[in-house]
């Protein structure tokens, strides 16, 4: 077997080089003269030789252009090369020039210095490529080959053929190009033909392909998906590409190409913003974002800062990931009109300085603890953080004059059969209540799932598959709505400009996924099989918690905006003189640290809160006795 070095050695390609360099000055007078040059121009050539060859190589030493790997022979090199030579042909015109002032003769013909220039670019370059072309044929041909196809038909597909042709070292071969919209079929894109989508199955049995390189930016996300459930159902492993803006000086490395993510699946087509209704009520504003270093949090941070507001407070107990925030906004986003604030949203002191010395005008609250397993375990913290939380920022919002209040809520508030969804429900009562009694517009969102939050299934997923399993389900039957985090803030922003108070806003989050289903998809997707390589085990559903979630509960109904994915829930309305009482009641018995006692008054504000699986059941069968018994004794009456 014929191996190829790792690497030529510098010396060897400098003295290359060189003689390169020689041969060259050596056929240009030879050229010059028809190749019958006299005796006098032979002296003349021994006597000039050692002066080329020395301008020559003290160029090549400061421009070291004998240090790259040649097989990795590029533009730049090329570039390089041109600008070396030319300098180097420049100096010797110089010196002719000079030997001509002082001795009324040029040193060296010039026509032999253009020839000899011509040449050596000629010649450097073209020793470089040739042995580039060399040494990937030897080792491809020692190699069984992978094929792969390469979905995409734009210039983004192009360079990730030619990052392929230039890097790899694996005997890779593209057997075609993929148009997802079937346009171009039967053209050719650097000499490998293009497919239609209905070609994928058979290219990929005539060729044996082993891997499919999604590299189109301006896919619809359904046709994309449709082409990758295709790929994986035919256990082909799928790859993407970075965007070209984090390309290695403005060139993909091989290295870049990962493998397809689940959130890549998920996708769904771009939302369309009224960005001048959005700017109308953020620009030239101080904004609060409380919760700011969360994952919802920190995006609508990002996405706020495009509308120009004259400041955003950034508000989170969460110090590290607070920081790497403001460090996120200053040299990435190249933002600086914030402030960063570190405390909790139900401490009234901290929250109370905030809103005197920043005087917000719009207030997203975030903030909030989500994990329903924790929650039903510290019913006392879930009130206190989401329950009296929310009322003191609400609160501080109506004695500080905020314009508009937007809070960001949850599907598990709907019909809530946990302590999180119930405070999130409370929370919610609350400020719209409080909307009927003050001039602050309160506005509520509810979405559900987030793709890649903190402590989501996804990431728990990926995790479980790198360590080699099992992935843990608590049902089988389990499903869930899941959104984007980009996608929900949007539709966050977008909710915020058109409300005028006292709504609940739903977003549309397409169609649920079973959680099952997903698992598997991750499993494929990493290139494993499930039940071969990763098991699934199922826990039992957690206590709290759905098979399903819903959006609106059974005596709600929704109402249109212009927005098509954005609906107004239709919801019962609350008089301030029950509600306020009830709230501060049950926010007074938190120093008891009486779980069953913060319960029973929860599901008292909130009559549809039936826990399932937790002990908390048992307050709801005591009520259920208690009106059996009332029943029995009006029947008895």
């Amino acid at each position: 077997m014929i191996q190829p070095p790792k690497h030529t050695p510098r010396w060897i390609v400098f003295l290359i080089d060189i003689l390169i360099c020689l041969f060259s000055i050596t056929l240009s007078f030879y050229v010059r003269f028809e190749f019958s040059p006299s005796n006098e121009f032979k002296l003349l050539l021994k006597s000039i030789v050692p002066l080329v060859l020395f301008i020559r190589a003290i160029h090549f030493i400061s421009f070291r252009t004998f240090a790259g790997l040649i097989r990795y022979t590029s533009t730049k090199d090329a570039e390089r090369i041109f600008i070396v030579t030319s300098l180097g042909t420049f100096v010797l015109f110089i010196i002719n020039f000079i030997n001509y002032i002082a001795n009324e003769q040029f040193l060296i013909p010039n026509s032999i210095l253009l020839i000899d220039y011509f040449i050596t670019i000629i010649l450097l370059v073209g020793s470089r490529l040739t042995y580039k072309a060399i040494y990937y044929t030897i080792r491809n041909s020692e190699l069984e080959g992978e094929k792969i196809l390469i979905i995409g038909v734009e210039q983004f597909a192009a360079a990730v053929k030619r990052a392929i042709d230039k890097e790899t070292l694996s005997g890779i071969k593209i057997v075609g190009f993929i148009d997802p919209y079937n346009r171009q079929e039967g053209n050719k894109i650097e000499d490998v033909e293009i497919y239609g989508t209905n070609k994928i199955e058979y290219l990929i049995q005539k060729y044996d392909v082993s891997k499919i390189i999604l590299a189109s930016k301006n896919i619809d996300p359904n046709r994309k998906n449709k082409i990758i459930e295709k790929c994986l159902a035919l256990n082909i492993k799928v790859q993407t590409v970075p965007d070209a803006s984090v390309w290695i000086n403005g060139e993909l490395n091989v290295k870049q190409i990962k493998n397809i993510r689940i959130e890549d699946l998920l996708e769904r087509p771009p939302i369309v913003l009224d960005k001048k209704r959005i700017q109308e009520y953020i620009k030239g504003k101080v904004v609060l974002v409380t919760g700011a270093a969360g994952s919802i949090g920190s995006e609508m941070v990002r996405q706020i800062s495009r509308f120009h507001p004259k400041k955003i407070i950034l508000f989170d107990v969460a110090e590290t990931p607070l920081y790497e925030l403001e460090l996120e906004l200053k040299e990435s986003l190249h933002f600086f009109d914030f402030e960063t604030v570190i405390g909790s949203v139900a401490n009234e002191y901290r929250l109370k300085k905030v809103f005197e010395v920043f005087k917000p005008q719009v207030v997203f609250h975030a903030a909030a603890y989500k994990h329903v397993p924790m929650m039903e375990n510290n019913p006392t913290e879930a009130v206190f953080n989401n329950v009296l939380g929310t009322k003191l920022i609400a609160d501080f919002s109506v004695k500080f004059g905020v314009e508009k209040f937007v809070m960001i809520s949850t599907d598990k508030a709907v019909n809530p059969t946990n302590v999180m969804g119930a405070s999130k429900r409370i929370a919610e009562i609350y400020t719209q209540t409080l909307n009927t009694t003050s001039p602050t517009k309160f506005i509520t969102t509810r979405f559900g799932n987030v793709l890649g939050s903190n402590g989501s299934v996804i990431p728990r997923f990926r995790k479980q598959i790198e360590n080699g399993g099992p992935v843990t389900i608590t049902h089988p039957d389990i499903i869930r709505y899941f959104m984007t985090i980009p996608e929900a803030c949007q539709l966050v922003l977008e909710a915020g400009a058109m409300g005028q108070g006292g709504e609940i806003f739903i977003f549309d989050m397409g169609k649920p996924v079973k959680i099952l289903d997903l698992a598997k998809k991750m499993i494929k997707l990493s290139g494993l099989t499930y039940g071969k390589d990763i098991q699934i085990n199922f826990t039992g559903l957690r206590p709290g918690e759905k098979l399903y979630e819903e959006l609106l509960n059974n005596k709600e109904n929704t109402i249109p905006t212009y927005h098509p994915k954005i609906m107004i829930a239709k919801v019962d309305e609350y008089s301030s003189d029950v509600v306020f009482p009830k709230i501060n009641e049950l926010i007074s018995s938190l120093p008891s640290h009486n779980n069953f006692l913060i319960v029973g008054k929860m599901k008292e504000i909130v009559p549809e809160f039936i826990s399932r699986n937790s002990v908390y059941e048992n307050i709801d069968k005591q009520k259920e006795f208690q009106k059996h018994e009332q029943d029995s004794k009006s029947k008895s009456a």
